[in-house]
């Protein structure tokens, strides 16, 4: 760390580019030329990915920037906005250069590292804590378990970005044992989806797949009347009581039971994650309160590879994974 409060945080393998980053309120700090120089492609393209990333919600724009002092090349400073570390991994994902690619495979080995020695830490205060340890030790193995499976090969960000999201569930858990929060009540969902209406958002999916030439005519066939036994299973009860009464154990159970059931002889990941997400925009709770998704695209498609990959003997480690992902 140099006299100015900056930290030398990445050197490639070439040694063509060496990042120094400010670090301020515990992340790193770039400029959008800096993360130009670092992804090897110019200031322009990092604004464009920038844009796409906060248009889609993927983050909010207010959260990962900041105004501070920057020291130019003709030693005069000026006021510049820097982006934080969510905000330089969200566009190194995105930018095609091979620099980026380079970046790509450091970021997701290192933060891979971290994450699992971040469960490490918190694994003994966790066992201190008593509550739902073994639900977090049982989870985390079954995601890593997964990151090596054939079928999710080349999805390892997408991965990644499930297994981050899990470990910060860490925190909420440790300051409820301190009594420094309340956990809240679960929420009734204002809108119950029903066959109708689903079969006509399967439709237009079919058509706008179809026009683009990425589904065929089996797509969205029923299989007798799987799809309709489903979404009467997720409002099913038991000796008057309702067996799944929030929204996250429905909208949980309902991706769920579309993907491993095979209600339609092809699209079930596509139709469960469609369905899963619009009953989470009816009832409000697709986004958080700053407006951030709570699940990007990233995490759609891991969550569904995960379901479709899991074994019959994981449906409890599955369902409680996505609910969990489902917290403000």
């Amino acid at each position: 760390m140099n006299e100015n409060g900056e930290l030398k945080i990445y050197k490639s393998k070439s040694g063509e580019v060496k990042l120094i980053a400010r670090i301020e309120n515990e992340t790193i700090w770039l400029t959008q030329q800096q993360m130009g120089d670092l992804f090897d492609v110019n200031q322009p393209a990092i604004a464009k990915h920038l844009s796409n990333i906060f248009k889609t919600k993927e983050l909010n724009e207010n959260s990962v920037h900041s105004i501070l002092e920057y020291t130019a090349k003709d030693n005069k400073s000026y006021k510049t906005k820097f982006y934080n570390l969510d905000a330089i991994i969200s566009v190194g994902y995105r930018v095609n250069s091979k620099r980026a690619t380079d970046f790509r495979v450091w970021a997701t080995k290192t933060l891979r590292s971290y994450i699992v020695k971040g469960y490490a830490i918190n694994e003994k205060r966790l066992i201190e804590n008593g509550r739902n340890f073994e639900q977090a030790q049982k989870l985390m193995n079954f995601i890593m378990g997964k990151a090596k499976v054939k079928e999710l090969s080349g999805h390892e960000k997408e991965i990644l970005d499930v297994i981050e999201r899990y470990s910060k569930t860490w925190r909420v858990l440790t300051e409820y044992d301190e009594g420094k929060i309340n956990l809240k009540k679960p929420r009734k969902e204002k809108y119950k989806i029903n066959y109708y209406n689903s079969r006509e958002l399967i439709a237009e999916l079919q058509a706008n797949l179809l026009d683009k030439g990425l589904a065929g005519d089996l797509f969205g066939n029923e299989i007798e009347d799987k799809f309709e036994a489903i979404l009467g299973s997720i409002y099913q009860t038991y000796g008057g009581e309702e067996l799944y009464s929030s929204i996250e154990e429905r909208a949980a159970h309902l991706i769920y039971f579309v993907i491993k059931d095979h209600p339609f002889s092809d699209g079930n990941k596509r139709i469960g994650s469609l369905l899963f997400l619009y009953f989470l925009e009816k009832n409000s709770f697709l986004f958080k309160k700053d407006g951030v998704v709570k699940l990007n695209d990233r995490s759609i498609v891991a969550l569904a590879l995960l379901v479709a990959t899991s074994a019959p003997t994981e449906k409890d480690i599955m369902i409680n994974l996505i609910m969990s992902l489902l917290q403000d």
